[in-house]
């Protein structure tokens, strides 16, 4: 009898070991595993965020200078040439918050300008009829693009006071 409670003890001993030693490398994989999809979202983050602040820069410049494409479609849709410069300028605007540090506010307020400048343009295409259904693939997928940047967004770019950047 003392000689089974003895081999149960140290099988008991040995299986806490085991158990400790099983958590410890659980721990590890779970850190390591964490770090990774947490470069992974960061990753993620910055390219889509640079696409979406790539399309506005290069969009506004556009509309501000009025470029004969540019212009040539807003005519068709039926806007005044006045509406470009506008456009460029807050499109311009929402680039340089989208990249600056600080200020979650402002940059909720751009994410939804973005949102309404891409949906307005897929609608705006739509009712007009001038373009194929081939044309406006690029601004639904920019709308996706722009949607996952908002999601993926670090927590100091967030609205959320409590949350912080590493």
């Amino acid at each position: 009898m003392i000689v089974y409670a003895f081999v149960l003890l140290r099988h008991n001993i040995h299986g806490r070991g085991q158990a400790r030693r099983d958590l410890q490398f659980e721990a590890m994989t779970n850190r390591a595993s964490l770090a990774f999809r947490s470069r992974l979202h960061i990753i993620a983050y910055w390219v889509t965020t640079v696409l979406v602040v790539f399309e506005l820069a290069l969009g506004g410049v556009w509309d501000i200078l009025r470029v004969p494409q540019v212009r040539g479609l807003i005519e068709r849709l039926g806007y005044p040439q006045y509406f470009l410069v506008i456009l460029g300028i807050w499109k311009l605007l929402g680039a340089v918050a989208l990249v600056i540090p600080r200020f979650p506010r402002l940059k909720e307020w751009a994410y939804a300008g973005v949102f309404f400048d891409l949906t307005g343009a897929v609608v705006s295409l739509s009712a007009s009829g001038l373009i194929g259904a081939s044309r406006l693939a690029y601004p639904i997928v920019m709308v996706g693009v722009a949607v996952a940047s908002w999601a993926l967004r670090p927590p100091c770019r967030r609205l959320d006071p409590r949350l912080s950047c590493p």
